[in-house]
């Protein structure tokens, strides 16, 4: 059965944050807030608890997982950012859009598209701030969308309903927003928008 932690969604406990890291640290599945619902996160050097978020999500096994960075300069870690691209981002986090990148050679090989290249984004949620900040590093995740769902899981109340035998944490910080992040991918001279979600797109359609 897994924990089930109430974090204040605006000025996190500092206590509790670091025991969510002890959990990612040991391989474990969490279920966090963002800007864009919850999310199912893991490290990202665990296959095992990553073959977990697969198995509860049913996934097919291309699917293309994110990386949720604290900042700018863990985001340019993990991802080659051109002149323009590094305006476009900055310009435009923290908030729900993922910013499809060419990857650096950090991004574990498993975790790439055929394209090489790998999600990003830089969540406006304290909750995971405080939680990337902690743990050093950018959380492995993925939207919560339960298999034959098209919306993120809102209520952490549900959520424990469904998971509670599945992961290792579930975090309630707050009723939130159901629609998934904007993905824009920024491979290319002008950014294309893959997919229109919470994330004001009239940034990225002036190009």
């Amino acid at each position: 059965m897994s924990q089930f932690f109430y974090i204040h969604p605006e000025n996190p406990q500092g206590r509790l944050i670091q025991q969510a890291v002890d959990i990612i640290k040991k391989g474990g599945v969490i279920v966090y807030p963002t800007d864009s619902g919850y999310a199912l996160g893991c490290g990202i050097g665990e296959k095992q608890a990553m073959d977990r978020i697969v198995a509860i999500r049913k996934l097919p096994e291309n699917h293309n997982f994110t990386l949720v960075c604290s900042d700018l300069s863990e985001l340019s870690n993990y991802a080659l950012v051109t002149n323009q691209s590094y305006r476009l981002i900055k310009n435009n986090v923290p908030n729900p859009y993922t910013f499809i990148l060419p990857a650096t050679k950090e991004v574990p090989r498993r975790l790439l598209t055929k394209r090489k290249t790998i999600g990003i984004r830089v969540p406006d949620n304290a909750i995971a701030l405080a939680l990337i900040t902690a743990l050093g590093e950018p959380i492995l995740s993925c939207s919560l969308m339960l298999p034959d769902e098209t919306i993120t899981q809102s209520d952490p109340d549900m959520i424990r309903d469904y998971l509670e035998h599945q992961v290792d944490l579930i975090i309630h910080g707050g009723y939130l927003g159901q629609a998934p992040t904007t993905v824009v991918d920024l491979t290319q001279d002008s950014p294309d928008i893959i997919r229109i979600g919470s994330g004001d797109p009239r940034p990225f359609q002036s190009f």
